[in-house]
């Protein structure tokens, strides 16, 4: 690839004398001389081959070819302030990348608040968001590759912040066989029943959750897929309340009468990679993401 012919600062020259309606305008802003400008534009005109002023009585107006190639200049010069930003914030400790490890059960309103939140202050911090489930999201924090991790597990060797809970509820489509034995239910009713349980997205040491005393249970990878089949009729699962509540609602889904453990509450936690300090960016994270935990 070709390195550019035209520089930054050539096409900030072009962009001053259109926006401030003329070269001695835009050289009185740039604090350069005149011929100085007329010299910049000329030069850029003869790089690019070609025209991108024409002069129209005493003005100089844009070319076609030349408001096209402005408009995209913009975008250019932009993006190249912003990386001198980004670099000046690096340079002061700022991180160009937070890695932030969700357990898939973390409700994603609260999440999206944190990081709405989080964005006019990120400096240009992007975050990297992955969700895992169970033990994924332990092996991601051990392995270092995250730097904020939500989990309801306890993990060994860490300090978490304890966030609000998710409430988990036993359902069935309504037509399910055990919304008619019209009594409540008890665990042993759902032993000869398909049950449908989340995979633990970790290899080392997988791990089930919940009750697992179904005879029959069907894996899936995501609470999504969990909802779609047990709201097509097929078996019954304890799922997070924010996660069906409109199934719930629309009928699509029913809560089952059980005598105990209808619903469940698991506590969540937000820990931190202990082995590197935490910069300042990932340390706003990790106070809105508290923050906006306890909000729903």
């Amino acid at each position: 690839m070709k390195a550019p012919r035209v520089t930054l600062e050539q096409w900030r020259t072009l962009q001053a004398v259109v926006d401030q309606g003329g070269f001695a305008q835009a050289a009185e802003a740039l604090h350069r001389s005149q011929s100085s400008i007329s010299y910049t534009v000329a030069k850029m005109q003869e790089q690019l081959g070609i025209p991108l002023l024409e002069i129209e009585g005493r003005k100089a107006v844009l070319t076609e070819a030349g408001a096209v190639l402005l408009r995209r200049s913009r975008h250019l010069v932009q993006q190249a302030s912003q990386l001198e930003v980004l670099a000046w914030n690096m340079d002061q400790g700022w991180e160009a990348e937070v890695h932030l490890v969700v357990d898939a059960a973390y409700p994603t309103v609260r999440l999206a608040r944190a990081l709405q939140s989080f964005m006019p202050l990120s400096k240009g911090c992007r975050v990297q968001l992955r969700e895992e489930v169970l033990s994924g999201v332990e092996e991601r924090l051990l392995d270092g590759s995250a730097d904020l991790a939500i989990s309801g597990i306890s993990i060994a060797g860490f300090l978490p912040q304890q966030l609000n809970a998710v409430e988990f509820v036993a359902v069935a489509h309504p037509g399910h066989p055990l919304h008619q034995i019209n009594r409540q239910l008890n665990h042993g009713d759902l032993e000869n029943q398909l049950q449908v349980v989340i995979r633990d997205s970790g290899r080392r040491q997988p791990r089930d959750s919940g009750w697992l005393g179904a005879e029959q249970r069907w894996t899936v990878a995501s609470l999504a897929t969990a909802a779609t089949l047990v709201g097509s009729g097929l078996g019954f699962a304890w799922l997070p309340a924010h996660e069906i509540t409109r199934q719930l609602a629309s009928g699509l889904l029913k809560e089952l009468p059980l005598q105990q453990g209808a619903r469940r509450s698991n506590n969540l936690f937000l820990y931190a990679n202990k082995d590197k300090p935490l910069g300042p960016a990932t340390r706003i994270l990790a106070d809105l993401i508290i923050e906006h935990s306890m909000e729903d």
